[in-house]
C-alpha cells in the first residue's frame, strides 16, 4: 500500500519525498483531478474503497474549473422547471439527447450541489434569502473539494501524470502506470478498477485552464479497446480578447462587434455569430468588440462572477464595456464540445470491464447531444458522471474480492505510441504539436467544415500517427510529451473521421458542402480504432431520444 510518506507533499518539499518508483495498490484509482475525479474520488471512497488520485497538476488548482466561474444547471425538483430545462436546448444539440439522462444528471447535481453546502460549507451567495446554487467560483470550488475527499480518505500524488492503463489477461482493465513529475521517476497501481476523469482535449490552444487537457484518457480508453462517441461535436472555439486566455463567452451576449475600420459586424451577436466572426478573422485578421449592452448592475454581476476575465483589462486601461478591444477564437476541442469516450452503463461504465469515464472524457451527448458550452450542463454533468462512476467502479472492484491485487498485469499501450526504448526512431512530439497547430487550430479546417479541407487534414494527421505508432518511446518527462501529442493526434483523428461520415450539419457539427440537416441522420456516431479507424451509427436499441 502507498504509505503516508508518498502521499502528495503535506510539506510542500518534494525532497522529502522518498524518489524510488512506486509499486502500490489500490481498489479504485481515479485519473484526474478536477471535479469529475473529485467526485469519483469522493463516492468511491464513501462506498467503502481504498481511493488513490492521480493528477497531472496539482488536484485542486489545474484545469478549467479551477480557474474562474462556472455556471452549473442545477433546477428545482419543480416538474415544470424541470421539463422546460430538458426542452430548452434540445433543438440546438439536434435532438440527440436523451431525456431519461438529463432527469438523472438534474437529479444527482441537485444532490450534490446541496451537499456541497452543507457537507464541503462551501459559500454560496444568498439571493433573496437564498442561497445561491447556479453557479460556483472554481477556485474555491476545487479547494474544498481537494480537503473533502482528503477528509474521506483519498490518497493524492500529484504531478503524477497516467501514461497507460494496464489489464489482466481477459482484458479488463487492472491499474495503471504513470510517471512523477517532480521525480523523475515510474510508478505503477494495481487496482480493482479505474475512473478515467482526464478531461477534454484543447489541442493547446491556450485557452485558460486547458494545456492539462490533451485527451490523454480517451487514448489511452482506446488502447484498452472502449469506443467513443460524438466526436464530430468536438469544435467548440470560445471568444477571447486577443490580450487574453479567458474564453467566457457568455459575457458576449451584451457584446458589439466591430470590423476592424470601425464598422459593424453584423450577425456577431447572434445564435452562430461565431461563425461570423471567424469568417472576418480569416479575411482581415482582425475583430473588434465592446460589451456595450450591460446596464451597470449586469456589469457589476460581471464582475464579481468572472474577476479574472477582467484582470488583463485593467492592466491594460481597457474599459471593455466603453472601448473597443481586440478578440479572437481560442479552440476548446472536447473541453467545450460533447464527444468523448463512450457510456455503456448507468454507472458510467466504459465497453472494457473494470473502466470508468466522467466528465469532459467521457461522452456528453446525453444530456446534450450536439451541442454544449461552458459551465452549466458540462458542470453538472462533471458532479453526476463522476459520482456514478465512482459508485461503479467501487462496486466492480468489490465484487473481484481479493484477487483484484494479484493479477498479472500488462501495459494496454505497450505496442502503442510511447511504448518501447530510446532510440534514434523515437517520436519528436514537438513536430506532432506543430502538425495539430496546422491542421486542427485553423478555422477553415475544424471550424468551418467542409470536405475537401477534411480529407487532407485526416491525411497528414495519420501520416503523423504512424510515426508515434512506429517509434520507440522516451522515457521520463518525455514520455509524458509524447504521450500527450499522441493523445491529440489520436483525437483529431477521431474527430475528422467522424465529421466526414456526418453528412449533414447538426449541432455543432457544420459542414459547408452539406449545409442542410438531414431527418435520416438523427442517431450518434460511434467511432473508434488506432491505426485503422472505423465508425458506425449507435445501436438501434439505445435509449429513444427525446423528440
Amino acid at each position: 500500500m502507498l504509505g503516508v510518506r508518498t502521499c502528495s507533499h503535506p510539506t510542500g518539499d518534494p525532497m522529502s519525498i522518498d524518489p524510488t518508483p512506486l509499486d502500490l495498490t489500490a481498489d479504485v484509482v481515479v485519473a484526474g483531478g478536477g471535479p469529475a475525479g473529485a467526485w469519483a474520488a469522493l463516492t468511491a471512497a464513501r462506498a467503502g474503497a481504498d481511493v488513490l488520485l492521480l493528477d497531472k497538476g496539482y488536484c485542486g488548482t489545474s484545469g478549467p474549473t479551477a480557474s474562474g466561474g462556472t455556471g452549473v444547471w442545477y433546477v428545482q425538483p419543480d416538474p415544470d422547471q424541470r421539463e422546460q430545462a430538458m426542452a430548452s436546448r434540445e433543438a440546438l444539440g439536434g435532438h440527440l439527447a436523451d431525456r431519461r439522462w438529463a432527469a438523472r444528471v438534474l437529479d444527482q447535481t441537485y444532490e450534490n450541489m446541496n451537499r456541497l453546502g452543507t457537507e464541503a460549507r462551501y459559500p454560496f451567495p444568498v439571493v433573496g434569502g437564498e442561497p445561491h446554487k447556479r453557479g460556483v467560483q472554481g477556485p474555491e470550488y476545487m479547494r474544498r473539494m481537494r480537503s473533502w475527499i482528503r477528509r474521506a480518505g483519498v490518497r493524492i500524488l500529484d504531478h503524477s501524470p497516467v501514461l497507460e492503463l494496464l489489464t489482466d489477461a481477459s482484458g479488463t482493465v487492472a491499474g495503471v502506470r504513470g510517471h512523477r513529475r517532480q521525480h523523475d521517476t515510474e510508478y505503477r497501481v494495481r487496482a480493482g478498477a479505474v475512473v478515467l476523469a482526464t478531461g477534454g482535449c484543447a489541442f493547446l490552444s491556450g485557452a485558460l485552464g486547458c494545456d492539462v487537457d490533451t485527451g490523454d484518457g480517451a487514448l489511452y480508453a482506446a488502447e484498452a479497446g472502449a469506443e467513443l462517441s460524438g466526436m464530430e461535436f468536438s469544435n467548440a472555439y470560445g471568444i477571447a480578447p486577443a490580450f487574453s486566455s479567458v474564453t467566457k463567452t457568455a459575457y458576449y451576449n451584451f457584446a458589439t462587434f466591430f470590423r476592424a475600420d470601425g464598422t459593424r459586424l453584423e450577425g456577431a451577436g447572434s445564435q452562430g455569430g461565431r461563425t461570423v466572426i471567424a469568417r472576418e478573422l480569416l479575411r482581415a485578421g482582425t475583430v473588434l468588440c465592446s460589451i456595450d449592452q450591460a446596464d451597470p448592475e449586469q456589469q457589476a454581476q460581471m464582475r464579481l462572477g468572472q474577476p479574472n476575465f477582467f484582470l488583463p483589462f485593467d492592466r491594460l486601461g481597457i474599459d471593455p464595456f466603453t472601448e473597443k478591444f481586440p478578440v479572437t477564437l481560442l479552440l476548446e476541442g472536447t473541453v467545450r464540445g460533447t464527444g468523448g469516450i463512450r457510456i455503456a452503463g448507468d454507472d458510467c461504465a466504459t465497453t472494457v470491464p473494470g473502466l470508468y469515464a466522467a466528465g469532459d472524457a467521457a461522452t456528453r451527448e446525453l444530456i446534450c447531444g450536439g451541442f454544449t458550452g461552458g459551465g452549466s450542463h458540462n458542470s453538472a454533468w462533471a458532479m453526476s458522471s463522476g459520482t456514478w462512476a465512482g459508485r461503479g467502479a467501487a462496486r466492480f472492484a468489490a465484487s473481484l474480492g481479493a484477487t483484484r491485487h494479484r493479477r498479472r498485469l500488462v501495459g494496454a499501450g505497450a505496442d502503442g505510441p510511447g511504448a518501447g526504448v530510446d532510440g534514434p526512431d523515437a517520436a519528436d512530439p514537438a513536430a506532432a504539436v506543430e502538425v495539430i497547430r496546422a491542421q486542427v487550430h485553423p478555422y477553415d479546417r475544424n471550424y468551418l467544415r467542409h470536405g475537401d479541407r477534411l480529407r487532407p487534414a485526416l491525411a497528414e494527421l495519420d501520416r503523423v500517427w504512424a510515426t508515434l505508432r512506429g517509434s520507440a518511446a522516451a522515457r521520463g518527462a518525455e514520455a509524458v510529451r509524447t504521450r500527450q501529442a499522441a493523445a491529440m493526434v489520436a483525437h483529431a483523428r477521431w474527430m475528422y473521421t467522424s465529421a466526414l461520415a456526418r453528412t449533414e450539419s447538426r449541432g455543432m457539427a457544420r459542414r459547408e458542402d452539406f449545409p442542410a440537416l438531414d431527418p435520416a441522420q438523427r442517431r450518434r456516431l460511434t467511432v473508434g480504432g488506432l491505426d485503422e479507424l472505423w465508425t458506425r451509427p449507435e445501436a438501434a436499441d439505445r435509449q429513444a431520444v427525446a423528440s
